[in-house]
């Protein structure tokens, strides 16, 4: 596809975007501004975004990314509760730290385990439902993505590392589906999550100097 058709897609296909597709990507910025912040809001912001694009996803045949996003919305619930956490003193239990060797390779396992059921779920659900589905694609960026969520509950730094590749697999998937704000979207959300690397990582260093 030349540069020209994929403007010309692009054009289409906002014009032709929906309301609730724009309120969806509006939280779900705001969602991870609050991540990058340390801020609990993140979870009530966030809960809108995925609620939305549950059903997003199953309009659009990305039944991996459905089940993300339900994901997405009982991690939230956890999320929220773990952050707000509070010892006898009323001090935060949670705070940003880095994965061990041992938890490396947990989340390695963890996505490995969730990409396999997932790729051959889809490839299932591709042959008997829709034939929308690109399982290696869709279950690379909701394995990724539910690694990450479940480290972000931890206040790992490595969730960013996660959302990245979840990021970069998304853009060009939901572009194909037409559903380009969204793949901008991805776009955006690809370069908070840099940022949010760089953030946590320097509240990391400043925690240790203290």
């Amino acid at each position: 596809m030349h540069v020209y058709d994929l403007l010309q897609q692009f054009l289409s296909d906002i014009r032709h975007t929906t309301w609730y597709e724009y309120l969806a990507v509006f939280s779900g910025i705001v969602s991870v501004w609050y991540s990058r912040k340390e801020n609990v809001l993140v979870y009530p912001t966030g809960l809108i975004n995925t609620v939305i694009y549950i059903y997003i996803s199953v309009r659009g045949h990305l039944l991996g990314e459905a089940t993300v996003n339900l994901y997405y919305t009982v991690m939230s619930i956890l999320g929220w509760i773990m952050w707000t956490k509070r010892n006898n003193r009323q001090e935060l239990i949670l705070h940003i730290t880095y994965s061990s060797q041992k938890q490396w390779l947990e989340q390695l396992l963890f996505f490995a385990a969730f990409y396999f059921a997932i790729f051959f779920s889809l490839t299932y659900f591709k042959k008997t439902f829709s034939d929308g589905i690109i399982p290696w694609a869709d279950a690379f960026a909701s394995a990724t993505a539910f690694t990450g969520m479940w480290l972000m509950t931890k206040k790992k730094v490595e969730s960013w590392y996660w959302w990245i590749a979840t990021n970069v697999a998304s853009i060009p998937l939901y572009f194909v589906k037409h559903y380009v704000l969204t793949s901008v979207y991805y776009f955006v959300l690809l370069v908070m999550a840099v940022f949010g690397l760089i953030e946590w990582r320097r509240r990391v260093r400043t925690a240790d100097r203290e």
